[in-house]
């Protein structure tokens, strides 16, 4: 039987090559919001539900309406253009750097790996204790990256708002 994930990498792939050949833009925003929700379903396959859930909220609910919105004052098809072969080069010759880059990885889900042996050894002593919360990662999320995104809105949006979030930080 045919593994979900590779499925869905399949459709992601498929999905990716009709986007680039489309020239109806409004049905290239569409598919857009398609790709985003079809790598959410990835994401949470590979148990990253804080990741797929911002896939879906930003990449296929406020992008794909940004898209549509640009559609609305803007025109619908694409011009024709000449074969320009820099892009692709320059394209390909990006994407092949990025694949040697993952072959010195760990393999996926390896125990060995040295990311199981940094931090997560306290995250998971830790977290009944500190927070109360028996899953680690409602825990990591409602805490430690939670701090850590609050204190970065403070720091990078000088603002009112911004003002307030670093006060609500503080207490």
């Amino acid at each position: 039987m045919i593994p979900v994930e590779f499925l869905l990498l399949v459709f992601l792939v498929i999905t990716a090559l009709v986007i680039a050949r489309l020239g109806y833009l409004f049905a290239a925003a569409m598919l857009t919001g398609m790709f985003s929700l079809l790598s959410a379903g990835l994401f949470t396959l590979m148990d990253a539900v804080d990741v797929a859930f911002t896939e879906a909220a930003v990449g296929a609910g406020v992008s794909t309406v940004l898209m549509l919105g640009t559609l609305a004052l803007t025109v619908r098809e694409e011009t024709e253009k000449s074969v320009r072969l820099l892009p692709l080069f320059i394209v390909f010759i990006t994407g092949g750097a990025l694949f040697f880059g993952t072959l010195d990885m760990p393999l996926y889900g390896d125990p060995s790996a040295t990311i199981h042996h940094y931090l997560m050894p306290d995250y998971v002593a830790g977290t009944k204790d500190d927070f109360g919360l028996p899953n680690i990662v409602t825990a990591i999320l409602g805490s430690y990256r939670g701090f850590d995104t609050l204190s970065l809105i403070h720091i990078s949006e000088p603002t009112r708002p911004s003002l307030l979030s670093y006060a609500v930080f503080c207490l």
